[in-house]
């Protein structure tokens, strides 16, 4: 065993790396106070270092300026973003990421390979109203800072390119989530986990109004509460994820958000809390309350949703009381992902296939609703998913008997799948076509009204607004034409063609001859701009719904872009719409240019732009960097690497659409049409998604039980000094005494029951190494003391699981309660992949019991 370790070992490569990167850089008032500043600027503006720090004012920062509901809440006081530049370096089997500000100051450095891959995902765009951040999630011991302020690193990259570019590369020198390294040493372990929650705050009531004033009033709010402003904010694992918008309660207790939250490449879990604040433009803001999730309690892979009481804390014998109610939305997924070689049969079968054939059955028959990401996703890492949408469109032109005025005009699985592949492809396309100027329209809350039976105003009013509607749809329009995307050239190329060729005979007919126009048309703006337009925040857009002027105003301007889309410029169906007919007939040859343009392919895909290539240079050469030291991975370590440039994970994809078709082939309520798929191609995908279920029972099994059967293995010394900082920090002798400093909160993590325990090191993933020298700076902000231990053996024998309520394999296995096991996260010399402590007191039956109860 200890030779296959060796070998492991002896295969990293010892190349020394380096890649930089610019970003932009959270820095918090009580962190940015701790650095030093160039002495020029010292001088000239003394009184701004110590006047605290602003909100950054980016294109969502100037729309909540106003609002006092800003970082200082949750993120250790208000804070600023600034320029600074990422240096990640390679020294053997350890990786620094040194973070710099001002060019010339080190504000922080990571040890990466201390960190685990959860520890490193994207933030959510809602926390800091940005898009592209990378958040860090270490603790003391894994990074040297400048201040004593111990809080996640929030980075902003230039686009999303970069972003997960560099998320690719950060994760792969971290530690993924691997059970079982130990006993399956030639594919790295017996598999590993994967985590994500979906979360939409769909609406609330009665928020901050207690019992005993619903009984008096259950129409209108109390008095003063009116006018407040209500959000909320989500914490997992008692760190902040996102949060809302904020909304006024009116004079009703109705307030609506609908606001969705999807948080991935998640840590083990236990609780999900949502916190309610209130405030008013003069007053600090105020808890109203809070909803605590048991997240344990949800079956995995399965939408819950309903209203959830708000518990506000009372002095005296009542200890709480409801204020109120939200309506949550609520889907998490745990699945295990085995190693790749268990999903062969698998893969092969779903290729077989055009994807969208299969996409039609599940949906069809076995009713899988939300299966269309992950097979998407593997038509997208097969580079076939252009190619299956151009046959299937083909054979649907070529098989439909309805008119040629409604092809493509249903919701049909192409044309779901065509607004799939749009989102897919088309996020950067839509957010540079209309992304920049949708939120300064939101900004400065432009109200537009040019219906005079809406406004009751006079007719200068109504003539002032039809100047505004005209003004904003050309500002619109302009910065969608200046746009052009390669992919989505390539989708509409060939519904373009198809309908060319449905009409071929009878192209002299002046009713068809702009019909390939207006299917191209009909694509690009009735299926994506418009419905962005006009509901920016399900496309990311923005973040929330805007004011309800505000939303008028976009009504009317995506009424302007479809006119103009369907090249037809005399059709107003209002009277009030009259005034932008001169628009209309302006643009209408530009729309005509565009719609040629997005529909033919690119001569040149790439352009000669310096920028551009310089960035395509640094992703290819961070790419080949990725692809040479993943050859001398295991397996399970090399596939916990997201695939460039879409992120893909294969087997995790493979794990999902597992985990749905045993799922609906087990629902009573399908029983009776399972007998119809005998025979058919989908019943051998069953098949093999059962076979995967077996194999991962097996492997399951197998661990669980070679953790009891082990006889306490002797276990490594767990080995207290920290690791020497880069080759650029000095290293400074350790002081006997422990430093005095405020202790970081310890955060509760949960592990799968077949997971070892954390007394011991494993070779395999040695985090430090015995001959290295102590560095000081590595403990900025905890005490030596307030590292977490071990649980006991006591502790192991005495703790209870929680049932397993949810279907085995890839469903993922039972976790332990929080306050029973040892923190991963907070210990710096141990790893998900570490051999037990004492196993030998552990049962066999009693590991099994929960993970295969269905």
């Amino acid at each position: 065993m200890a030779d296959s370790w060796d070998h492991y070992s002896s295969k990293q490569n010892e190349k020394t790396r380096e890649f930089l990167v610019d970003v932009e850089l959270y820095v918090s008032a009580a962190a940015g106070s701790a650095l030093r500043k160039p002495p020029a600027i010292i001088r000239k503006k003394p009184e701004k270092r110590e006047s605290g720090a602003l909100l950054a004012a980016d294109e969502y920062g100037k729309a909540k300026e106003k609002s006092s509901l800003g970082l200082s809440k949750s993120l250790a006081g208000a804070g600023q973003w600034r320029s600074a530049t990422c240096k990640l370096l390679e020294e053997g089997d350890r990786c620094f990421l040194n973070i710099y500000v001002d060019e010339a100051i080190l504000y922080q450095t990571v040890y990466l390979h201390l960190l685990n891959q959860t520890d490193i995902r994207q933030a959510d765009p809602s926390l800091f109203f940005r898009k592209d951040c990378v958040g860090l999630y270490c603790i003391a011991g894994q990074r040297w800072t400048s201040s004593t302020v111990a809080e996640p690193i929030y980075l902003q990259f230039a686009n999303s390119d970069i972003c997960s570019t560099w998320l690719a590369l950060l994760r792969s020198y971290a530690i993924p989530e691997i059970y079982g390294r130990w006993f399956f040493p030639l594919e790295g372990g017996s598999y590993r986990m994967w985590r994500q929650i979906e979360l939409t705050i769909i609406q609330g009531r009665n928020v901050g109004i207690s019992r005993s004033d619903l009984n008096m009033d259950t129409e209108a709010a109390p008095d003063g509460e009116a006018d407040n402003d209500v959000t909320c904010e989500i914490h997992l694992n008692d760190i902040l994820c996102g949060r809302t918008s904020a909304r006024k309660r009116g004079l009703t207790s109705a307030i609506d958000w609908h606001e969705k939250f999807m948080f991935a490449e998640l840590p083990p879990f236990d609780s999900l809390d949502v916190v309610v604040w209130k405030e008013k433009k003069v007053m600090k803001p105020l808890v109203v309350g809070f909803i605590r999730i048991p997240l344990s309690a949800f079956r995995r892979g399965e939408a819950t949703e309903g209203w959830f009481p708000i518990m506000q804390a009372q002095a005296g014998p009542s200890r709480e009381i409801q204020v109120g109610e939200l309506r949550l939305k609520i889907r998490v997924d745990e699945e295990i992902v085995l190693p790749s070689s268990a999903y062969n049969g698998l893969l092969k079968t779903f290729h077989n296939r055009n994807f969208l054939d299969w996409l039609l059955e599940l949906e069809a028959k076995l009713k899988l609703k939300s299966i269309s990401t992950p097979v998407m996703s593997l038509a997208v890492a097969n580079d076939t998913l252009i190619r299956h949408v151009q046959e299937f469109a083909t054979r649907h032109v070529l098989e439909s008997a309805g008119s040629h005025q409604t092809l493509f005009r249903g919701n049909t699985v192409l044309t779901k799948i065509m607004e799939l592949s749009m989102t897919w492809y088309g996020k950067t396309f839509l957010d540079a076509s209309i992304g920049s100027v949708l939120r300064r329209l939101c900004a400065e809350k432009v109200a537009i009204e040019v219906d005079p039976l809406r406004s009751r105003k006079g007719s200068k009013d109504v003539e002032r607004n039809v100047d505004a509607l005209i003004f904003w749809s050309q500002e619109f329009w302009n910065q969608i034409y200046s746009v052009r995307n390669d992919e989505l050239r390539r989708l509409f190329q060939t519904i373009r063609t198809l309908v060319e060729q449905r009409t071929k005979a009878e192209k002299g007919s002046a009713e068809h001859r702009d019909l390939p126009k207006q299917t191209v048309s009909a694509f690009c703006f009735l299926r994506f701009i418009v419905p962005a337009i006009l509901h920016p925040h399900l496309f990311g857009l923005y973040p929330g719904l805007p004011p309800e002027p505000v939303q008028r105003s976009l009504t009317l301007i995506a009424k302007v872009i479809q006119s103009l889309a369907n090249l037809n410029a005399s059709s107003q169906k209002e009277s009030f719409m009259a005034g932008v007919k001169d628009f209309l007939a302006n643009n209408l040859p530009a729309m005509q240019d565009y719609i040629a343009a997005v529909s033919s392919p690119l001569d040149d895909p790439y352009p000669s732009n310096p920028v551009a290539a310089m960035a395509r240079h640094n992703r290819l050469n961070i790419v080949n960097s990725l692809r040479e030291r993943s050859s001398n991975l295991t397996v399970l370590d090399r596939e916990a690497i997201p695939m460039l440039p879409h992120l893909l994970d294969i087997p995790r994809h493979l794990a999902i659409i597992t985990s749905a078709v045993i799922r609906s082939s087990r629902d009573p309520q399908l029983q009776a049409q399972l007998p119809s798929i005998k025979g058919t191609p989908l019943e051998q995908l069953v098949n093999r998604c059962f076979e995967v279920e077996e194999q991962a029972l097996i492997r399951v099994t197998q661990l669980a039980a070679k953790l009891s059967l082990d006889k306490r293995r002797p276990s490594l010394p767990v080995v207290s000094q920290m690791p020497q900082g880069p080759s650029t920090l000095a290293s400074a002798p350790v002081s006997s005494k422990p430093p005095v400093s405020r202790s970081t909160p310890k955060r509760k993590t949960l592990r799968p029951s077949t997971a070892p325990s954390s007394g011991s090191n494993s070779p395999a993933r040695r985090l430090f190494d015995d001959t290295m020298p102590n560095s000081p700076r590595v403990f900025s902000s905890r005490n030596r003391n307030d590292e977490p231990k071990s649980p006991s053996t006591s502790d192991l024998k005495s703790f209870r699981r929680p049932l397993h309520t949810k279907a085995p394999s890839t469903d993922s296995v039972p976790t332990y309660k929080a306050g029973l096991t040892s923190p991963t996260k907070e210990r710096p010399s141990n790893s998900f992949n570490d051999p037990p402590d004492d196993t030998n007191k552990r049962k066999g039956k009693g590991l099994l019991r929960n993970i295969l109860r269905l």
